[in-house]
């Protein structure tokens, strides 16, 4: 009786150490989201204090990232996880790199709006603007499909990064034909264009992560193969 007790309170802090994690990972998310809705405005509105308090800001994310990554080794050597709850403890330390990495981004986005050449170029920061707002609703949908890890709805984001790609392809065009037709504003423009990819650079994360959704749900390693053969997968 006493055994059974006992594995039953191990059993209870065990599954109480998974939930905080995943609490945490939340919150995380969180923060890399509201880190990239400030970068956009300020962005859109050459906000170079709010701009200031992103980049300021990028210190929690990082410490967040590490303070859970250090947590999920934790338990790996502690209670040496199996199954799907190792698969959690991994996907969950994929995921905080991957949102350390949108925080980076966030950064990039804000020093973009530092920048004071940024104003003489202010009808190509509107593509990026509206680019930057559906990558923020890509991630807000990706962030609601890990909490409540619906493997489905993953899926289906998994879709929006090709979207994303291409406005990324006709942002680039366009920064193409500025430069062509004045090679002064190069510099201005390459400026615009470090801020595209960063934005473009989020859809690419939020993929990783519905990867991860995945791979927890299913148990299938879908990395590396086109949506046709993932779809396919996963209905087998």
């Amino acid at each position: 009786m006493e055994n059974m007790n006992l594995n039953k309170h191990i059993s209870g802090q065990f599954n109480a150490e998974l939930d905080d994690i995943r609490n945490r990972v939340l919150a995380m998310g969180g923060l890399v989201e509201r880190q990239l809705e400030q970068s956009l405005d300020a962005l859109a509105a050459l906000d170079a204090e709010l701009a200031q308090r992103v980049i300021e800001g990028d210190h929690k994310v990082n410490g967040m990232e590490v303070a859970i990554d250090e947590e999920c080794t934790r338990i790996i050597a502690k209670r040496q996880p199996a199954a799907s709850d190792l698969r959690l403890v991994l996907a969950i330390s994929k995921t905080i790199t991957d949102l350390e990495r949108i925080g980076d981004a966030c950064v990039k986005i804000a020093k973009a709006a530092m920048d004071k050449r940024s104003k003489n170029q202010q009808p190509l920061l509107v593509s990026i603007e509206n680019m930057g707002r559906h990558a923020t609703r890509t991630l807000h949908s990706t962030l609601d499909a890990l909490a409540r890890m619906d493997a489905d709805v993953a899926l289906e984001l998994h879709k929006e990064d090709t979207k994303l790609d291409k406005e990324y392809e006709g942002i680039i065009r366009q920064l193409m034909t500025y430069m062509m037709a004045d090679p002064r504003s190069i510099p201005e423009v390459l400026d615009v264009l470090w801020a595209a990819r960063a934005v473009e650079r989020v859809g690419d994360r939020c993929q990783n992560i519905c990867e991860y959704i995945i791979y927890y749900v299913k148990g299938k390693d879908v990395r590396h193969i086109s949506y046709e053969e993932m779809e396919k997968d996963l209905k087998l």
